[in-house]
């Protein structure tokens, strides 16, 4: 288990991240979403041990990143954002040239690096320099050398940034695979990336957690109200009246006409959506109405990044909350300050002259 307490970082006076705290589970996928400058990548690279943290811990496997380095490190791998190549080495060169920081046996290189180059597809970009490799392969060399010496901890930031649709796709089933055996925590701006592959997810902006949970409570506890989508075939007038009577309905958000007798209709829910839409179809075929098409959209990872990105932080400081539920008027005005002591004594003194 990683485990991150109180993890804070200043660039300046600028607060990059913001006293933060979470534990990254053995054999789980953890997905680190934030909109740009967020973060995520400040908080990674501390993580790894590549950037020193303002204040705060770090323990990988009960070893601590800034006390104990070298034995934390044994368990991580790191793909940052940009990928750490050597562009004048060779693939096969610069994975052995890890391999060798990484202290993995030289008996042994040979094999650890035919394992990855097989893994990640780079087998036949060997004996290539690197510097003449496309992007993607950079970032499939990048990722090779994370994987070397088989770490239990992978932090992959933005791993499939250059990739092609297949790629990707490999990419994903290869994050899949790697949970038997290790925890991943990767970051993307893909949404729908982290909704195929991750356990649980950090939503991250300004420096602040805003969310931590699976996607599946995070898209009920969060997301606004569901929306029915419902066709129907004439009727129109008929249809809309009975959608604006049902107990539940909030809401038609749209009517659009799809053709001369076909409509389609989206409609806001409240309460139990599986009622509401059980009770809209009686009516609806009670009075008639020819339904051609009915189903319900579930709230989606999308929804709840924005509502949470755009939410305000939540406020932290004692004197942040005293404004906010203290109206001014009922503030104590401020003390104006002593007049220095020396100067009202000879005051009054010319005074009395």
């Amino acid at each position: 288990m990683i485990t991150i307490e109180n993890l804070t970082k200043y660039y300046g006076t600028n607060k990059a991240v913001n006293n933060i705290s979470f534990t990254i589970k053995d054999n789980e996928i953890l997905g680190f979403l934030g909109p740009n400058g967020a973060g995520k990548s400040t908080t990674m690279n501390m993580i790894a041990g590549f950037l020193p943290m303002s204040d705060g811990k770090v323990t990988i496997c009960g070893a601590d990143i800034t006390k104990e380095p070298v034995k934390a490190k044994q368990n991580l791998g790191y793909l940052p954002e940009i990928p750490p190549v050597y562009p004048d080495m060779r693939v096969r060169e610069y994975l052995a040239f890890c391999a060798g920081l990484k202290g993995i046996p030289f008996t042994k290189r040979s094999d650890e690096i035919e394992r990855v180059s097989k893994l990640l597809k780079i087998t036949d970009v060997s004996s290539k320099l690197i510097k003449n490799l496309s992007k993607g392969y950079k970032q499939r060399v990048g990722f090779a050398q994370a994987l070397l010496g088989d770490p239990k901890f992978l932090i992959l930031d933005e791993p499939t940034v250059g990739l092609d649709p297949n790629q990707v796709m490999e990419v994903r089933s290869i994050i899949k695979d790697l949970k038997k055996d290790h925890s991943v925590i990767f970051s993307s701006h893909i949404l729908s990336e982290v909704s195929a592959v991750c356990d649980r997810v950090i939503i991250i902006n300004k420096g602040d957690i805003r969310a931590i949970d699976t996607i599946e409570n995070l898209e009920k506890s969060y997301s606004s109200s569901l929306v029915l989508r419902l066709k129907i075939k004439g009727a129109r007038a008929k249809a809309s009246s009975i959608i604006e009577m049902t107990e539940g309905v909030k809401e038609i958000i749209s009517i659009d006409d799809e053709g001369s007798e076909i409509f389609a209709f989206a409609v806001q829910l409240e309460g139990d959506a599986e009622t509401v839409q059980a009770e809209l179809m009686s009516e609806l075929l009670k009075n008639n109405v020819k339904i051609l098409e009915i189903y319900t959209e579930k709230p989606n990872l999308e929804n709840v990044f924005i509502e949470l990105i755009n939410r305000p932080a939540k406020k932290t400081s004692l004197s942040d909350l005293i404004d906010e539920i203290v109206p001014d008027s009922e503030k104590a005005p401020a003390e104006e300050p002593a007049a220095d002591e020396p100067a009202a004594e000879a005051e009054e003194e010319k005074e009395e002259n």
